[in-house]
């Protein structure tokens, strides 16, 4: 396998197209927890310790919209 200089980055030697997999992995993962964070029920969001409004407003924010 041959990996040519203009599809490495400089802050890392990580291919282009291997940032783009971990970065579609962590998008698709987070929009499957926030499916999974819609359907939960009163009594297991207590649990968590969080409100169903706070729980709500993540659950509807777009895939895209990832975590610090």
């Amino acid at each position: 396998m041959t990996i040519s200089i203009a599809s490495v980055s400089s802050k890392s030697c990580t291919p282009q197209s291997t940032r783009r997999h971990w970065s579609l992995m962590t998008a698709l993962t987070v929009w499957s927890e926030r499916r999974a964070l819609a359907q939960m029920g009163p009594s297991r969001l207590k649990d968590m310790g969080t409100s169903p409004i706070e729980d709500a407003n993540e659950a509807a924010r777009p895939f895209w919209d990832l975590p610090c």
